[in-house]
């Protein structure tokens, strides 16, 4: 399979294009592929739209060596004949931004919300999106490079929570085939002092204004907090044994930023946050956790206590998914 991906690349000026805010998977999986394609003598830009806003994200950067560009600063060299190829994230996933040039494939781990059409397509469920480009050294029986290897074994284990969450058969050959070639010292550097001490406040906000509805947990960052803080905190709370399903909300300057998480089958995170923002947000995600983003254009319709309707809204979706009977929340 991959082999048409290399095919389809050679001759054209690749940009690889991650979300918007990219985590360790989409970073590590974006890198290893740059790394791939490189064996075959196809070089490619790394990009993203918005921000690279968590410790753990800026010090992999440093680690293992990876050039990611904002989208700020490459655009005005960007051309519609460029190709792009999105990696941990789908064209209109409401997560990642329409770029100049044209959308020839797609590797990504999240189910599909919007259809949509690229000369090359991989997408199939597993725990990390970095477990589909390890697949493809697998395949082609080649061994990535040590800090490509430690790039995507951390991906690997970030997004899976270490191995507890959405895991798959297929993550844990790929954890096989990535350990005995990765710098353990490098990510044991990576794995500890993740958090800054400004985060702290906002795990503060986070406990002061949680509400359970049955299992349900809700809580408001009254501030702006980075994507990865807000997925952490979301990480967070369903650690407490009372809750199974959570969202987070953080205010900022674009708007409201949520996360959600799902540890029981019946509530499918992606699908939980795209009902309950329906009509006045864009969302995403797969089974155990999802994004989602408010436009601060929106943020009127929901009237004067915003996040009371955002919580009823959640509660909605969670009775019409079969989770609780609203008249309980």
């Amino acid at each position: 399979m991959v082999q048409k991906l290399i095919d389809l690349c050679r001759g054209k000026r690749i940009f690889i294009q991650t979300h918007n805010f990219p985590d360790p998977d989409a970073i590590g999986s974006a890198f290893g592929l740059q790394k791939l394609l490189e064996r075959y003598g196809i070089g490619s830009t790394l990009c993203y739209a918005g921000r690279i806003d968590k410790l753990s994200t800026s010090r992999m950067l440093e680690e293992f060596g990876i050039l990611m560009y904002s989208y700020e600063d490459i655009r005005d060299q960007m051309k519609e004949s460029d190709s792009i190829i999105c990696v941990d994230s789908q064209k209109n996933a409401g997560n990642i931004t329409d770029f100049i040039g044209r959308e020839i494939a797609c590797v990504d781990h999240h189910p599909t919300f919007v259809q949509q059409e690229y000369e090359y397509k991989h997408i199939e469920i597993t725990g990390a999106c970095a477990t589909l480009i390890t697949e493809y050294y697998m395949d082609l029986g080649i061994q990535p490079e040590e800090n490509a290897a430690s790039a995507l074994l951390y991906g690997l284990k970030m997004d899976t929570l270490q191995f507890t969450r959405g895991v798959t058969d297929r993550d844990i050959r790929a954890f096989s085939f990535l350990f005995p070639l990765h710098n353990r010292a490098k990510l044991t550097q990576l794995e500890q002092n993740t958090m800054a001490f400004q985060d702290l406040k906002a795990f503060g906000a986070a406990i002061e204004h949680i509400e359970v509805y049955e299992s349900f947990g809700y809580t408001v960052i009254p501030f702006a907090c980075p994507d990865a803080l807000i997925a952490t905190l979301a990480d967070f709370i369903l650690d407490l044994n009372e809750v199974e399903v959570v969202a987070v909300v953080s205010v900022r300057e674009d708007g409201l930023k949520l996360s959600v998480r799902s540890e029981v089958e019946k509530v499918h995170s992606g699908c939980l946050i795209r009902r309950a923002l329906e009509g006045i947000g864009n969302a995403g995600g797969h089974a155990c956790m999802a994004g989602g983003l408010i436009p601060a254009a929106n943020i009127s319709q929901l009237g004067n206590y915003y996040e009371e309707a955002i919580k009823d809204r959640f509660l909605n979706a969670l009775a019409e998914m079969g989770y609780f009977k609203r008249d309980q929340g």
